[in-house]
């Protein structure tokens, strides 16, 4: 039986899910997903937990990933993603949308929004995807501090400490802060933009015994690596955030080109997921059958030729 309103609610929070699944000795693979139609996709391919990325959810309203979005914002689309899913998500909190206490009021939201993990990055805003260039870092007291208080905001929320401090501090001046931040009280530590494998060893070989998260991005600072090898080179999670609306997105704009050149969509049709293969998605019978008072719908098996 399907995930359906209330059926199958997970009895346990999902922080202490989030947890089991990074206890477990293979690696947590997390791609993103910050819709919920997305989530019930990657949810069907087995994933057991997703990512949430506020670059993906800002391009999504059509805003730059520069710290613009708010905690409402990105509350709102976790509650549809662990609505839709019912998976522990880790979510990008970005800076934390202000100091100590906004830090606190984020935990807060994100949890009761149901996510499992959130991380916190030490940028200052206006900030910027890691993998560009001239970020500013706030001081690692500063950040420590949005750790601490994350860490006494919540009640079972995993909390990862991203660090951009590679790009302008090198490693030593990363695996200091790092530190910092689990002294503060981090749960785990994110790496950020780290450029050769070389540095992705060296800064686990520096963690010893800490949960490590990498970053597989397309198209920034990171060389193409699999799940199974960033588990070798000593990482816990490995997250891919943006390459569901990368995809999504030319797909859109392949949409529009094809409608404009061809006066509607009829060369796009294989192209698309079928009426039956989206009822299915998202469970359309089984929500169906909840009321009474609906007639099953019948799925029109083509469309009509002319």
């Amino acid at each position: 039986m399907p995930y359906v309103i209330a059926d199958d609610i997970p009895d346990e929070p999902a922080g202490v899910r989030f947890r089991r699944l990074l206890d477990r000795p293979k690696i947590l693979q997390m791609p993103g997903a910050h819709l919920g139609i997305a989530a019930l996709l990657a949810k069907k391919q087995g994933f057991e937990a997703l990512y949430m990325s506020g670059a993906a959810m800002s391009a999504t309203m059509g805003l730059p990933d520069l710290g613009m979005i708010t905690v409402d914002d990105v509350a709102w689309h976790i509650r549809q993603v662990v609505r839709a899913s019912a998976l522990p998500v880790l979510v990008d909190g970005d800076t934390g949308y202000g100091e100590a206490l906004n830090v606190m009021h984020m935990v807060r939201c994100f949890e009761e929004a149901g996510a499992g993990a959130v991380h916190l990055e030490d940028q200052l805003l206006p900030k910027k995807c890691g993998h560009l260039n001239d970020k500013k870092l706030a001081s690692a007291d500063d950040m420590a501090a949005k750790v601490a208080a994350a860490r006494k905001a919540r009640k079972n929320l995993v909390i990862i400490a991203r660090t951009d401090a590679a790009a302008s501090e090198g490693m030593d001046g990363a695996v200091t802060r790092a530190q910092r931040y689990l002294d503060a009280g981090a749960d785990a530590i994110f790496p950020e933009a780290l450029t050769t494998k070389e540095m992705f060893v060296e800064f686990a070989r520096r963690m010893p015994g800490v949960k490590l998260l990498a970053n597989m991005t397309e198209f920034g600072r990171t060389p193409f690596f699999t799940a199974a090898e960033f588990q070798a080179m000593g990482y816990a999670m490995v997250i891919w955030p943006v390459s569901h609306l990368r995809v999504a997105a030319k797909a859109m704009e392949d949409l529009y080109g094809a409608i404009t050149r061809d006066g509607g969509t009829q060369k796009m049709i294989d192209r698309m997921q079928t009426r039956a293969e989206l009822y299915e998605t998202i469970h359309y019978h089984a929500y169906e059958s909840l009321d009474a008072s609906l007639i099953r719908t019948i799925v029109p098996e083509g469309m009509p030729q002319v």
